[in-house]
């Protein structure tokens, strides 16, 4: 058995920590000017280079607004956040979503979805749609809800690369972490077995170029997930 090296959060990172958990927690609210660069590394004990970095990086993700002549203030992130942004309310809410995020989440990955079948149909080639059979059945040979939604994830991002798009796996990528989450949740809701199933029905329809029952498929499945039997909010 083999086991992880253990790293220690450096000291940037606990800052960034420290300012989005206040942020999130509402203890700052939306608009608050933070202190001067000197008094936060003063109040903090750590050095005005681990502020200045800390604040760039909360500015990238949305969190803060650095004005030039006039400070940092608490942007509102909702409005200017990314998906970095989303990533570090999940961390914050100890890895998961609310119930408005995951189906905000669903309702572009159908889209997406959408988008991404009609293209193959157009674009891809019947070798390019074989190659996805190699992924259902990786799924099918999963041990662990890590393990399938991990490669559902496979899946799904060959599916972008093959329309055609090339932004669309850009897309997809950038949804990886939150998408495997939710997807864990519904193997150990569900099993493995459904995640298979979903993934093999729209394989067998892309395979069959059948454009009518691949995009009911789609929002058959999708629609379980977000307001039918098989929902992966949170209880």
């Amino acid at each position: 058995m083999e086991f992880e090296k253990l790293s220690a959060p450096s000291l940037k990172d606990l800052f960034v920590k420290q300012i989005q958990g206040m942020i999130l927690s509402g203890e700052l609210a939306q608009g608050t000017a933070l202190p001067p660069e000197r008094e936060l590394a003063r109040q903090m004990q750590v050095s005005r280079a681990v502020v200045n970095g800390g604040l760039a990086e909360l500015a990238a993700q949305g969190f803060v607004e650095i004005r030039p002549r006039q400070g940092t203030f608490v942007a509102d992130y909702r409005r200017n956040g990314n998906l970095s942004t989303l990533i570090a309310i999940m961390e914050y809410n100890g890895g998961t979503l609310g119930r408005e995020e995951i189906r905000s989440i669903l309702e572009v990955r159908r889209a997406l979805e959408q988008l991404a079948v009609g293209l193959i149909l157009r674009n891809a080639t019947d070798e390019d749609i074989e190659r996805l059979g190699d992924l259902v059945a990786h799924i099918a040979g999963a041990q662990t809800p890590q393990q399938a939604a991990e490669r559902a994830f496979e899946f799904q991002h060959e599916l972008a690369l093959i329309s055609g798009n090339s932004i669309l796996p850009l897309f997809y990528y950038s949804f990886r972490a939150p998408v495997i989450v939710l997807w864990v949740r519904f193997c150990r809701r569900y099993g493995i077995e459904a995640l298979c199933r979903n993934t093999e029905l729209l394989y067998t329809h892309l395979k069959n170029r059948d454009e009518h029952q691949l995009r009911r498929w789609i929002e058959t499945y999708l629609g379980e997930a977000i307001e039918g039997c098989q929902q992966i909010y949170n209880e």
